[in-house]
């Protein structure tokens, strides 16, 4: 008889706890999925990936404006923050897999590009937001030419690709205005040079960036995409380019570290020191070097300058001389995935980040470029690249198209770094840069 008992008293606990079970996956709930709390349950929280670091500025600004959105939505956000290399590595990996992720992050070239098929169309929910009211106009068309002519990612923090140059030391020259055209810039680095002050220095890191604006001022990206893939390094615009270099090094405007610079030696030892004044690089520069240059430092900021038309026998549509109004801007972007089922939610919540306060917020914290057009005081450190980026109508994507062969960069920039070095002619540069192409 006790054991009948015992028995029917397990079952009766197995029947409780099945139904128990039952009512807490939220599957047959009708509390709407939430805790009696009122908290989101794991399963309905907006899921986004993103490519900082919890502990970067980015992050803690980005987490600051998840939590003002969570407070006014009642919309529970799981931020994963991925990091770079996290989300490089680990995102394609995972939204094949189906994994629940419902917006991420990077920048407008590696997500357009390299994950393009995961997007979602935004027109609509842009437009019935007004989004591009108060947005970056360039930037907006920038995304929407990278997605083949759909809106599928929104801008946020940009940035700009130009020369960054020490105010103090182009006063010291008496150099009365930044060089818009290459006579403008030999002038420049002349009037440096003859007091005693190294004009320009550049690192490894950064060398096919160099070749590659120069070049497609020249020839646009279009033609630097042929020149590599195709390998038409004899084109009398690329020999044009290569005696262009040729000549500052031969002038001894290149800083004599230029050869052996690993980054961040130049950015870090030779301009944010004083020792050199300029130096092509991303709006990010002078956030980089801050602690070194201090407080005192005084930023200046040109594009790169315009050439004039040389000849060329490339056929790449596109190909003509490009002046300043083109350059290599960008910025990182939002995405929504085409799979989630909270877009609305993930595109309030971008809204929320790259608009107003939020985006305030972000660029002071950073010391980064805002993508709100109301927000029109930038920080003090990146102010000199506003004429820049608000004077770009046009823009290359990164190095203007000169890493489109993955077999030819090594190549191009061991022997481009030689060029500025001065220990290889242009003519030098030309016949190895050829036979490479073979």
């Amino acid at each position: 008889m006790k054991k009948k008992m015992i028995s029917a008293l397990l079952c009766a606990a197995m029947v409780s706890t099945m139904l128990a079970g039952c009512g807490g996956s939220g599957g047959g709930s009708d509390d709407g999925g939430k805790t009696d709390d009122g908290g989101s349950k794991e399963g309905d929280k907006l899921v986004y990936w993103s490519m900082w670091e919890a502990t970067e500025p980015q992050g803690q600004a980005i987490q600051a404006a998840i939590d003002a959105y969570t407070e006014e939505s009642g919309v529970e956000v799981d931020v994963q923050f991925k990091g770079r290399t996290g989300i490089r590595e680990g995102l394609q990996a995972a939204l094949d897999a189906g994994t629940e992720i419902d917006m991420f992050d990077e920048d407008i070239d590696r997500v357009n590009d390299t994950w393009g098929k995961y997007l979602m169309d935004l027109e609509e929910m842009a437009k019935t937001g007004n989004y591009e009211e108060t947005a970056n106009a360039g930037l907006i068309a920038a995304c929407r030419e990278k997605a083949g002519g759909t809106l599928k990612s929104i801008p946020y923090q940009p940035n700009v690709f130009a020369f960054f140059y020490n105010q103090d030391l182009f006063d010291k020259a008496e150099i009365t205005a930044p060089p818009a055209t290459w006579e403008e810039l030999l002038d420049v680095c002349k009037k440096l040079k003859d007091k005693g002050i190294t004009p320009m220095t550049m690192d490894d890191a950064y060398a096919t960036s160099v070749i590659g604006y120069h070049l497609a001022r020249y020839v646009g990206e279009a033609g630097v995409r042929e020149v590599v893939t195709e390998g038409k390094w004899d084109d009398p615009a690329v020999v044009q380019m290569a005696k262009d270099i040729e000549e500052l090094a031969s002038s001894g405007y290149f800083s004599e570290n230029v050869g052996t610079n690993v980054w961040p030696a130049g950015q870090n030892q030779e301009l944010a020191t004083g020792q050199v004044a300029m130096y092509l690089n991303g709006s990010w520069l002078p956030n980089e070097v801050k602690d070194i240059a201090g407080e005192n430092f005084k930023w200046g900021c040109f594009a790169y300058p315009a050439l004039p038309e040389v000849e060329t026998e490339l056929t790449a549509e596109g190909v003509g001389a490009t002046g300043v109004e083109t350059n290599n801007f960008g910025a990182q972007v939002f995405a929504i995935n085409k799979d989630s089922k909270k877009a609305q939610e993930a595109f309030d919540l971008i809204t929320k980040i790259t608009k107003g306060e939020f985006d305030a917020k972000l660029a002071e914290d950073s010391i980064g470029i805002p993508a709100d057009s109301t927000n029109g005081e930038w920080p003090a450190l990146v102010s000199c690249a506003k004429p820049v980026m608000e004077g770009s109508t046009a823009r290359f994507t990164w190095a203007a198209g000169s890493e489109a062969n993955e077999n030819v960069t090594p190549i191009m920039k061991e022997n481009f770094i030689k060029l500025m070095a001065g220990t290889v002619t242009a003519d030098e540069f030309v016949e190895e840069m050829t036979k490479a192409g073979n």
